[in-house]
Parts: structure tokens; sequence; C-alpha cells
């Protein structure tokens, strides 16, 4: 009897290089303050913690390693509300004959905003957080909410968007095919909206905004990162459903380091990971089937086009992880070594600690550490995008070993 454990797969990037300017201006300065600027409006507002992991880093042979712990977003337990309410924002702003730069919170929730716009409806699909963010900005702006979530998703998250106000249902699609579905009843009302991170042909403006919230994180990440001391980060490990996170992140980086960008990792769940394989492949491809992983968040077959734009010319390497890789983050960010913070970070939050742990620590994966520079003078910045936003699931994994790292094999 031996032990076993699924591969990681990885590829560097060598795609020929494209012209990304125009989406990459997407997340430029004055974008990413006029987001900023949209969240600090909105009351209750502040940046979320930066776990600085010193003991961690000093483990695993690297300068230091930061885990942005988005378990604090506005009480949501995600980071996805950062993009849903500045795109329902910035709509609702436009439908004024304004700029959302020019308007605040206090202006899109008062009577007269709701007099002008009357009641609108806000369609999306997701696999729970997306949701939530979108049917708490629709709720708080006086708006509805109708959200679809793909065929497995878990019963706490649909609860939790249900007391968001939205009327929510748990289909029998995946996740692509129930975007599709709510396109159609978006596209059916004429008071609907589909407010949804996946951009396509004729799609684009709101997963752009969507794309703008994001990089609020991102911002928050970088002057906390200053205000520890740290010039930059080197590296950079993102995770990926449709992408629209990493390349918010990546043109967030790319914007304001230029020539002197850290290191970015793109990590995928490897039932759904469409970005690695479009890598491989050199063009974009999808991947289809019922895209069953722990990692809820990622399970996403068809990518953002305005992110892999920026990703194929601005990313290293794209990895394609199994399962027990974020159970291995799970654990290790929620037992930490001495004088570490814990974080409580859920099946897609914790991936990216999880990856730069089994880099740092396995042979067997020299090559990629090597390809990608990592060391001990390697300052690296992950992003934990959810706490336990599904309770039975983060116990199940941190607290009786559900999906380990390895598996007994007869």
């Amino acid at each position: 009897m031996g032990h076993t454990r699924e591969n990681i797969g990885w590829v560097a990037n060598t795609m020929p290089p494209t012209d990304c300017s125009a989406n990459l201006g997407l997340l430029g300065a004055s974008s990413v303050a006029a987001a900023r600027a949209f969240h600090a409006s909105i009351p209750g507002y502040e940046p979320t913690p930066l776990a600085r992991l010193d003991a961690l880093a000093s483990h695993l042979g690297l300068g230091g390693l930061y885990v942005k712990d988005e378990s604090f977003r506005f009480g949501l337990n995600a980071f996805k509300v950062l993009g849903g309410s500045f795109a329902v924002a910035a709509y609702i702003a436009r439908r004024l004959g304004r700029d959302v730069s020019e308007v605040g919170f206090e202006t899109l929730v008062s009577p007269e905003t709701k007099a002008q716009t009357g009641e609108l409806t806000f369609y999306t699909a997701t696999d729970g957080n997306h949701g939530r963010g979108v049917a708490w900005a629709a709720n708080r702006l006086g708006q509805k909410s109708v959200v679809c979530m793909p065929t497995g998703s878990s019963p706490a998250r649909l609860e939790a968007i249900v007391r968001e106000g939205a009327q929510a249902s748990i289909t029998d699609m995946n996740y692509d095919d129930a975007v599709r579905y709510v396109n159609g009843l978006a596209e059916a009302d004429p008071d609907g909206v589909m407010v949804q991170d996946t951009a396509w042909d004729g799609y684009e403006e709101i997963p752009a905004w969507i794309m703008q919230g994001y990089a609020t994180m991102a911002a928050e990440a970088d002057e906390q990162l200053k205000a520890a001391g740290v010039t930059r980060p080197t590296h950079v490990f993102v995770q990926a459903g449709v992408g629209s996170l990493a390349g918010a992140v990546q043109g967030y980086f790319a914007n304001a380091y230029g020539e002197a960008c850290p290191v970015t990792t793109v990590v995928e769940a490897q039932a759904a990971d469409c970005l690695y394989r479009s890598a491989c492949a050199g063009e974009l491809v999808a991947v289809g089937g019922d895209l069953s992983t722990i990692m809820a968040g990622l399970a996403c077959g068809e990518a953002c086009t305005l992110s892999w734009d920026i990703l194929r010319n601005r990313a290293r390497a794209f990895v394609s992880v199994p399962d027990w890789v974020s159970g291995h983050g799970m654990r290790l960010l929620a037992a930490p070594l001495a004088g570490d913070p814990p974080v409580k970070s859920g099946e897609s939050g914790a991936v990216g600690a999880g990856l730069v742990s089994v880099l740092m620590t396995d042979g067997g994966y020299g090559d990629l550490r090597q390809a990608l520079g990592l060391g001990p003078d390697s300052q690296v910045l992950c992003f934990s995008t959810e706490g336990d936003t599904d309770p039975e699931m983060y116990r199940s994994v941190v607290w009786d070993g559900f999906n380990p790292s390895y598996r007994v094999q007869g």
C-alpha cells in the first residue's frame, strides 16, 4: 500500500504578444480611483486585512508571504461584492446621465434617483459569492435581483443570497449554461440588466466595470505592502474562474509597475482550467461538462475575453491544480505557525497559498519554482478571496481532513 496524489499541471506563457493596451487601459489609475472612491462612500467600508505570514515565509524559504483576507469584506465573507456593487452603481449612474465618479452611495440610494431610474432588476448567474454581492448591492440601492446558481451549488450560499432579498434558485445546469439561461431572462425583461463578469462579443461594458471594482482589492493590498515596508510584491498568485479577477489584478499591477510588474501566476481548478488549456493551445478554448470541484467559485469553463487579452500578454504562467492543493491551503492558513495570524479561507480562497507551499516544499515541482524565480528574496502576495462561505464544506476540509493532500492507494 502506497501514497499517491494527482499532479499539478503548468505551462509557461510563451504566447506571442498582441496589443492589449485597450483592455489594459480599463485598469488604469483613474478607473481604479473611481471604483475605490465609490466603495469608500459605502457605509461600513474599510480595507480588508493583509495577513503577514513571516513564520510561514521563513519556513518555505521566501523573503515574505502576504495574504489579502477578503473574509472581512462588508460582512459578506468574500471579495465579489466589489465588482457587483461597482457595476450596479456605474449602470445606475449612467441612467442618470452621469459618470459613476461623480456620484456616491448616498446619491444612488436617494428617492430622487429611484424616481429617475424606476425599478430595475439585476440578473446574474453565480456559484454564490458574486450573486450575493449583486443581490446585496441591488437591495441597498432599492432595486431587485434574480440569481441563478449552477447544479451542485451550496444550499448555504443559496440561503445567503435569498437573505439579501434576491429571487434565487439552484438550476440543473453547469455555470456557463446558467449564464446563458439567466442572460435570456434579462434580455426578455424591459427593466432587466445582466451583471456578469464573463464578457463575450457585444457584452463587455459591465464586465469591465466589474473588473474595475475588483481592482480595489489589489490597490488596497499594494498600499498595505508599502506600509509594511515592501516596495512591491515580486510575485502574485491569483486564482481564476472566468478570469476577471485575475485580469483585474494583473491589469492593476501592470499599470502600476510597468516593466517592474510582479511575476503573476494564474491558478485554476483542474476540473475547469480553461485559461490553462487556452495557454497550452495558444488560443481561447472552453471546458465543458459538470466542472466538478470543491473550488466552486472557480468552476467556470468559459473565459472572460477582456481578461484573457490581458493575461495572455502579461501573466508568467498558468497552473492547473487538483482539489487537494486547495485543501492543503485551507488547513495551512487555518492553523498557522507560531506568530502568524490565522486566515479563515474557503475552498476557492486558499488555493494560491496552497500552491505556493507545495512549490516551495515539493521537489517534484522544482522546475516551476525555478521558472517563476521563487526564492529567499521573493515577496509573495496571495488573495484569499472568500472565507467559510460554505461552513459545512469548510469544516469537512479543515476539521475532518476531507480532500487530503495524499491519498492512500492499495
